[in-house]
């Protein structure tokens, strides 16, 4: 289960989360991105106090990160916890115990990334949910 909550500081949102990103993680990180206004500049997320998170949690993470960007906001993730941070190194094929994917993950092109490699590895997910097989070109 996850909980945002959302605090707001001058022309700042902070979205703090609570518990395991994963499959409500959209639907909780929208409501939160709702609450953005017009003079708002920056979109801090902070993970200190989440437990855990699956594919899908990372997904949806990416997806606030865009969204973010695409309201001209300036976007920082803090608070990286291990787990996370292990779980995105072995989606971007670079396990390890000194692995600084919470550093990486504000760059860009590591964030398409893990994107892309994150959607292929929920794709058997998808298509054992839905009955179909999932094909990628």
């Amino acid at each position: 289960m996850i909980t945002t909550e959302v605090q707001r500081c001058g022309n700042s949102l902070l979205i703090g989360v609570d518990g395991h990103l994963g499959e409500q993680a959209d639907i909780a990180l929208q409501q939160a991105l709702d609450q953005v206004t017009a003079s708002d500049r920056d979109l801090m997320i902070d993970l200190h106090n989440m437990t855990s998170m699956d594919v899908t949690g990372l997904l949806a993470l990416l997806d606030s990160h865009r969204q973010g960007e695409c309201l001209d906001l300036r976007v920082l993730v803090v608070g990286w916890q291990s787990q996370p941070q292990e779980l995105m190194a072995q989606v971007a094929g670079k396990p390890g115990p000194s692995s600084s994917t919470g550093k990486r993950y504000a760059l860009a092109g590591f964030r398409r990334l893990i994107e892309e490699r994150a959607q292929r590895a929920q794709a058997p997910v998808r298509s054992s949910h839905s009955g179909t097989a999932r094909i990628s070109g």
